[in-house]
């Protein structure tokens, strides 16, 4: 007799077999967020300890629903805050994809929701019948369900659920540099909260001028940001695969960083935050390769050059040009010090 026909046999008259409890998820939600959290813990960054920042994001106070009002509640409240603080939003008011339709907006093509939890119970079948013949209460059990919320910031059309208060101060433009972005013909998208270049779809997003603190900093995020579009396949083809905290990624951030700098010196911005801050975060990459530096440098004064090469002022390039490839130049005419760091690009 097979085994599992032994265990029909074996099974007494009127007995009834324990219910199934509900399947686990390859990944335990609980695993989930608290890794979540203890990820930002080691970031630096208590998802408890002020949400906000001073001058400029969100107000203090609880994240609500956009559409009901209702405050969001325990372990949600650090998930929603620990995104206020990695994404930089301007409000704490939440809703779901379908909440956001309902409301006549939607949410923004390409944009990251914030996985939520939803704590539950269940009482088996087993259980229920068994307290009914004894008179008891049938006990339950917890499990939880992910949902999926997004930042009013990354919807469209739903301003009038969240006002933004007075209007923002006006902007301090300066023309040449606003000539040279439109004059890229990049896919330069202004709104939201947070500043990013897409790879995949190849388009920057970066906040409106005056959600800076310093104005001047705008100019910088927006040329940071183009100097990663820069990287594209289509244009100086960099490396542009790495996740996020991986090597590639570092080295990636850091050309964007340098060669921000770069452009902002040959265009006259002078940025609040020093670009030196910055390099830090980076002494990894460049105490484990005495090189990187060298390569780094070399990548982004050729993401500055296409990017210059923009300036409505500037009449030595045609947009999008490059200035000669220091490596495949004539070593003999080639200006040592112009090509000193170039050179040294393609070291191994």
């Amino acid at each position: 007799m097979s085994t599992s026909r032994q265990r029909r046999a074996s099974a007494k008259p009127g007995s009834v077999r324990p219910a199934k409890a509900p399947r686990e998820p390859r990944v335990s939600l609980y695993d989930e967020v608290t890794g979540a959290i203890i990820s930002q813990l080691e970031a630096g960054a208590a998802p408890w300890v002020r949400p906000w920042r001073k001058g400029v994001g969100a107000a203090p106070g609880l994240p609500r629903n956009a559409t009901t009002g209702r405050a969001y509640s325990g372990v949600n409240i650090l998930l929603l805050w620990g995104a206020l603080i990695e994404r930089g939003y301007g409000r704490q008011a939440w809703l779901t994809f379908r909440q956001a339709q309902k409301a006549g907006g939607q949410v923004m093509k390409g944009e990251r929701g914030t996985t939520l939890v939803f704590a539950d119970r269940f009482t088996p079948k087993a259980e229920a019948e068994r307290a009914a013949k004894a008179g008891e209460a049938p006990g339950s059990v917890l499990f939880l369900k992910p949902f999926t919320v997004f930042n009013i910031a990354q919807c469209e059309g739903l301003d009038a659920l969240a006002p933004e208060g007075p209007p923002p101060p006006e902007r301090e433009i300066i023309p040449h540099v606003e000539a040279l972005i439109l004059a890229t013909g990049a896919d330069f998208r202004i709104g939201g909260d947070e500043a990013y270049y897409a790879p995949g779809p190849d388009y920057v997003r970066v906040p409106p001028q005056p959600a800076f603190t310093h104005q001047i900093d705008y100019y910088r995020t927006a040329l940071h940001e183009l100097s990663h579009w820069t990287g594209h396949r289509s244009r100086l083809d960099r490396d542009q695969t790495g996740r996020f905290g991986s090597k590639a990624y570092g080295f990636e951030e850091l050309v964007a960083e340098l060669s921000a700098a770069f452009s902002c010196a040959a265009l006259g911005v002078s940025p609040t935050v020093r670009h030196a801050d910055y390099l830090g975060a980076w002494l990894a990459i460049l105490k484990e390769d005495n090189r990187a530096i060298f390569r780094a440098a070399a990548k982004a004064s050729k993401a500055a050059d296409f990017l210059l090469a923009f300036d409505p002022r500037r009449t030595d390039l045609a947009p999008g040009a490059q200035t000669a490839d220091p490596d495949v130049g004539d070593a003999e005419t080639a200006d040592p010090a112009c090509g000193a760091l170039a050179s040294l690009e393609a070291v191994a």
